[in-house]
């Protein structure tokens, strides 16, 4: 989420300094979906907290909901949640974190593939839209026009109702169909090995047992041996006296 704060920061100064309302209408489009990641993450959070009052007073649980509501005026507060990864940083270090993210790969892949999708459908409905409202033919002309081709597009459907007529907007589409292949790719193959992972760790844990069982059995069959050994040493003892 810090990722996400930070890409909702850089949209408030690019409001502010872009003119065009196209433009800005993309910017706003966008905000609105970080801000659904927003509320997910502060009720996830509250939820799996032990102690509600104390995320929400100690722990900046507050600065997370103040963030979450739709006003430009409530956005500043998403600074409250780099403070937060500062803090993780400080108290755990950046070797263990990034032990945890090796060790994590799948979850860590899936979080990545989310922020560039997310980057794509921002900046590639931006360039798009920048790009051809320059031309008098061109059928993407509005904000929604943009980002509906974007989605489109990266999601490979194609339906055709969108589409770049400008070579430079061909050249931005045909980036955005390779990037939507490889975020597909990669999706693809985080649900195969979210499926048939635990069917993995079965296996593995089904094979320990065995290993366990035929330990105990080389045990026990040890003991009956060193009994054996010991009656015939008695009557050994017993022949000699």
């Amino acid at each position: 989420m810090a990722l996400l704060s930070l890409l909702s920061i850089f949209n408030m100064i690019l409001l502010f300094f872009l003119r065009d309302p196209s433009l800005g209408a993309v910017l706003a489009l966008v905000n609105f979906v970080l801000i659904i990641f927003f509320i997910a993450d502060f009720l996830a959070r509250l939820v799996k907290s032990p102690s509600k009052s104390e995320y929400f007073l100690r722990q900046y649980g507050w600065a997370d909901f103040l963030s979450c509501l739709p006003f430009s005026q409530t956005n500043v507060f998403r600074l409250f949640r780099l403070i937060k990864v500062y803090r993780l940083l400080r108290d755990f270090g950046i070797r263990k974190i990034k032990d945890a993210v090796i060790k994590d790969r799948a979850d860590t892949a899936l979080f990545i593939l989310l922020f560039v999708t997310i980057l794509m459908l921002e900046f590639g409905s931006l360039g798009m839209l920048a790009i051809e409202s320059q031309s008098s033919v061109s059928n993407i002309t509005t904000a929604p026009d943009a980002l509906w081709y974007m989605v489109v597009t990266l999601s490979t459907v194609g339906y055709g109702d969108q589409y770049p007529v400008t070579t430079q907007g061909r050249v931005l589409g045909a980036f955005v169909i390779l990037t939507g292949v490889g975020i597909f790719g990669t999706l693809t193959g985080y649900l195969a090995n979210f499926f048939l992972a635990p069917q993995k760790k079965k296996k593995s844990g089904d094979e320990l047992s065995d290993i366990r069982s035929q330990l105990d059995a080389i045990k026990a069959l040890s003991a009956q041996q060193q009994d054996a050994i010991a009656t015939l040493e008695e009557s050994l003892t017993k022949r000699e006296t």
